[in-house]
C-alpha cells in the first residue's frame, strides 16, 4: 500500500536517521518478497512522556496482528542531533548525521509486564524509554510487535515460564520444559511495515544479531546496529546472561567485583520514564 505510510509526504520514514535530511525512502528498492501484507491506519500526533511523535497502526493482513509504528523527525540542524541525544551518546548520533545516513529504528517487541508495570525481570520496559528518548532526540521510528509477548509464547505461557524459572531453570530451559520455542518471534510484518515506509536501508537499535539476519533475508539491509543496552539490575541479571551467553544478544554485564555495566547511558537503575529528565543541549553531558 505506497503512500499510505508515515514515510509518505511527511519526511518521516524517509529521513528519520540521526541527522538526515534526505528522502531515502525515494530511492528504488525492490518490496521485500517474504514480507507479509500489512494495513495502514492514518498517521496520528502522539504527545507523550518522552515527546511529541506521530503514530500509526498497521494490521498484518494475513494474521490480523496489530502494530504501531511511533516516529519522530530529526532535528531540522543536524548540529543539534548530537546536542539533544541522550547523555553518552552524542557520538553515536554524530556517526549517523549525514545526508546519507540510514535512519534510525528499533524494532521492540511486545512485554506487558516490562513496557506496562514496569517489570525488573527483563529490560524490555527500560529499553523502550531508551528507544523512544532517542527517536525523539534523533530522529527515527519504532516499530511497536505486537504477539511477540514472551519471545512470542504469549502472557499466560510467560508466567508459566517464570514460574519455572523461580525454580532453577533459566529463560531458555524454562521454555524448553514447556515443550515451546526458544524464540518463535518472525519479522515478516516489520520488514513489511519498513518497505511500506520507504525505509529499506537502516541503523538497528537492537543487542539481538537475530534481527539483523532476519531483516536481511526479508529484503532489508542494516548498516549497523546501535546498542540499546541499559544498565542491568539484581533482578534481570541473570536472564541477561541467558541472553547473552544461550542467545548470542550483544551484551556487557556485571564484573565479577558485581559492579554494573554501564551499558547504554541515558537511563540509569532506580529511574523510570517519569523521573528521567528531558534530554535538552542543556542536560547533554549530564546525568540523573
Amino acid at each position: 500500500m505506497p503512500g499510505t505510510g508515515i514515510g509518505a509526504g511527511t519526511g518521516i520514514g524517509a529521513g528519520t536517521g540521526a541527522g538526515s535530511g534526505t528522502r531515502i525512502g525515494t530511492r528504488s528498492h525492490p518490496r521485500p518478497v517474504s514480507a507479509r501484507p500489512v494495513s495502514a491506519g492514518p498517521v496520528v500526533q502522539l504527545p507523550t512522556v518522552f515527546g511529541d511523535f506521530q503514530a500509526q497502526a498497521w494490521i498484518d493482513v494475513s494474521t490480523g496482528a496489530e502494530h504501531l509504528t511511533v516516529s519522530a523527525v530529526a532535528p531540522a540542524d543536524e548540529s543539534q542531533t548530537a546536542a539533544a541525544s541522550p547523555p553518552g551518546l552524542e557520538a553515536e548520533a554524530e556517526a549517523g548525521a549525514g545526508a546519507d545516513a540510514a535512519p534510525l529504528v528499533r524494532l521492540h517487541s511486545e512485554c506487558l509486564t516490562g513496557d506496562v508495570f514496569g517489570s525488573y525481570r527483563c529490560d524490555c520496559g527500560e529499553q523502550l524509554a531508551y528507544a523512544l528518548r532517542m527517536i525523539h532526540a534523533c530522529g527515527g521510528t519504532l516499530i511497536y510487535l505486537r504477539g511477540h509477548e514472551g519471545r512470542g509464547i504469549g502472557l499466560a505461557n510467560k508466567l508459566r515460564a517464570y514460574a519455572l524459572q523461580e525454580a532453577g531453570a533459566d529463560t531458555v530451559e524454562a521454555n524448553e520444559q514447556l515443550g515451546l520455542p526458544v524464540d518463535s518471534r518472525d519479522y515478516a510484518a516489520a520488514a513489511a511495515i519498513l518497505a511500506e515506509l520507504g525505509l529499506h536501508s537502516i541503523r538497528l537499535m537492537s543487542n539481538n544479531p537475530l534481527k539483523q539476519s532476519q531483516l536481511a533475508a526479508l529484503g532489508i539491509e542494516v548498516t549497523e546496529m546501535v546498542p540499546t543496552e541499559v544498565p542491568s539490575r539484581e533482578q534481570n541479571v541473570r536472564y541477561l546472561k541467558t541472553k547473552r551467553d544461550r542467545m548470542n544478544h550483544i551484551l556487557q554485564l556485571p564484573d565479577r567485583s558485581g559492579a554494573a555495566s554501564t551499558g547504554v547511558p541515558g537511563i540509569t537503575p532506580g529511574t523510570t520514564p517519569e523521573t528521567t529528565p528531558e534530554i535538552t543541549p542543556e542536560t547533554k553531558g549530564t546525568r540523573p
